[in-house]
């Protein structure tokens, strides 16, 4: 069901209504002492106007700033009134209000194996508001509870098909990747969540951490694992500087190195550009041989 918009009008002259019809009614009754010979129009007109007054005055009502009322009439749908201030529509319409501010909840900590196997607790805090009022009061049969448990569903689904942590930058991890997997996120829920007409504004990871039972041995594996990932990095740097060095010494004509001297250069480079310590230099007053 699509949200449409009601036939409503300004409720200030149905105010002036009403108030008029009780006016008019204490009027009749007045006259009632002064007309004996026919004492009962008087006084079945002030009740017909008393009712008049009633009716017209049932049907004000009040929207507020970011909210919107859904009209039905005898269970049917007739539309939504999104406009603020004193509105009046058919008093025999029932009027629901709904808000329409944004909205905001943390899942639970729930508890997965991210894509690699690993026993993983994570949450996210979700932004959403209600933009198709009729989606949401008649297609499912609470629109929060329904946000609340499909946002859970997409997060447990997003952990399942990335690993908590990456080396390779190539690929998308929980906790390297924020931005990205909060954009994922987003997609995933706003895809849930669309049967009930609320739109996602922003997802994001609140909580991510390993399974306390496999936490010390995950840390453990991190640290190698940045460990190795600098090494490799800093071997990487070193080549690529050991190479520069012989290249330039070559094309400058500085000196002449055979095979053996530039094994020893490459040797002794290495170990400088490698090394967790700073290197003690040794100075060679005679030859190489």
């Amino acid at each position: 069901m699509k949200e449409r918009t009601a036939i409503a009008s300004s409720g200030w002259l149905a105010l002036l209504l009403g108030l008029g019809s009780f006016g008019a009614a204490v009027f009749a009754f007045a006259q009632v002492p002064h007309h004996p010979e026919d004492p009962t129009m008087y006084g079945v007109g002030g009740v017909g106007l008393i009712v008049l007054g009633i009716v017209v005055l049932i049907g004000n009502f009040v929207v507020g700033p970011n909210e919107a009322r859904v009209l039905t009439f005898f269970g049917r749908y007739t539309g939504t009134v999104r406009d603020q201030g004193l509105r009046w529509a058919n008093p025999f319409t029932m009027k629901r209000a709904i808000s329409l501010r944004a909205r905001n909840f943390e899942t639970a900590k729930i508890k997965v194996n991210d894509i690699e196997g690993n026993p993983i607790e994570i949450a996210a805090v979700v932004v959403w508001h209600v933009v198709d009022t009729a989606q949401a009061m008649f297609d499912v049969e609470s629109f929060a509870t329904f946000v609340q448990m499909q946002a859970e569903s997409a997060v447990r689904n997003l952990a399942m098909h990335h690993p908590y942590d990456a080396h390779d930058d190539s690929v998308v991890s929980l906790r390297g990747n924020s931005d990205q997997v909060a954009g994922l996120l987003r997609i995933e829920v706003n895809n849930r969540v669309k049967a009930a007409g609320v739109e996602v504004v922003d997802a994001r990871i609140a909580h991510l951490a390993y399974a306390p039972e496999i936490a010390q041995a995950m840390l453990q594996r991190q640290q190698a694992g940045a460990i190795i990932a600098a090494r490799t990095r800093i071997v990487e740097g070193a080549v690529s500087m050991v190479e520069m060095a012989l290249d330039q010494l070559a094309k400058r004509g500085i000196v002449e190195l055979d095979a053996e001297r530039k094994a020893t250069m490459v040797s002794n480079l290495l170990v400088v550009l490698c090394g967790e310590r700073s290197t003690q230099p040794v100075i060679n007053a005679g030859t190489l041989y």
